[in-house]
């Protein structure tokens, strides 16, 4: 048989597409001005890269490099494509989309920012809207105590700040 026919080497030559993070079924796909304008940016970056990619003098490389890149702007365009915009907090005080929550406890004080989850950069204290700590933040006020869930296991903080905006 030829090796047109057959499919043995499609799984060395398969290139790997890094998935979006999930969001759960039914969830909104809630994001801020900035991460909105950053999924476009993103768009516009992998136009120019396909530019570049077209122009692969190896055929099996380039088509192996614009299928992954197809597959990667096809999950950004729905990504933006169901992104909402959340809407704007109803209380400054209460812990919602788009706070900065500072958190006072043993180990000192910690900022987040709740943001969308193609947004969150935990290193940089984003966090996703969906994740275990913002679901133990969200609904509540400054000088509330809450018990969050750690790699260390638990801890007690209180919610020292909640601001939102510039």
């Amino acid at each position: 048989m030829s090796k047109a026919f057959t499919d043995e080497e499609a799984g060395e030559d398969a290139p790997i597409v890094r998935a979006r993070p999930p969001l759960p079924p039914g969830v909104p796909n809630y994001v801020t001005r900035e991460g909105l304008a950053r999924l476009r940016a993103e768009l516009e970056e992998l136009a120019a890269e396909r530019a570049r990619l077209s122009a692969l003098a190896n055929d099996k490389e380039r088509a192996r490099e614009l299928g992954a890149l197809g597959a990667r702007r096809t999950a950004l365009e729905e990504r933006i494509a169901t992104a909402e915009l959340a809407p704007p907090p109803e209380s400054l005080d209460v812990v919602r989309f788009g706070a900065r929550v500072t958190v006072s406890g043993a180990e000192g004080d910690r900022r987040y920012e709740i943001v969308g989850v193609d947004e969150a950069d935990p290193a940089r204290g984003k966090i996703a809207f969906t994740s275990p700590l913002a679901r133990s933040l969200l609904g509540r006020t400054a000088g509330e105590t809450v018990s969050l869930r750690t790699p260390r296991g638990r801890e007690v903080v209180e919610i020292s700040a909640v601001a939102y905006g510039e």
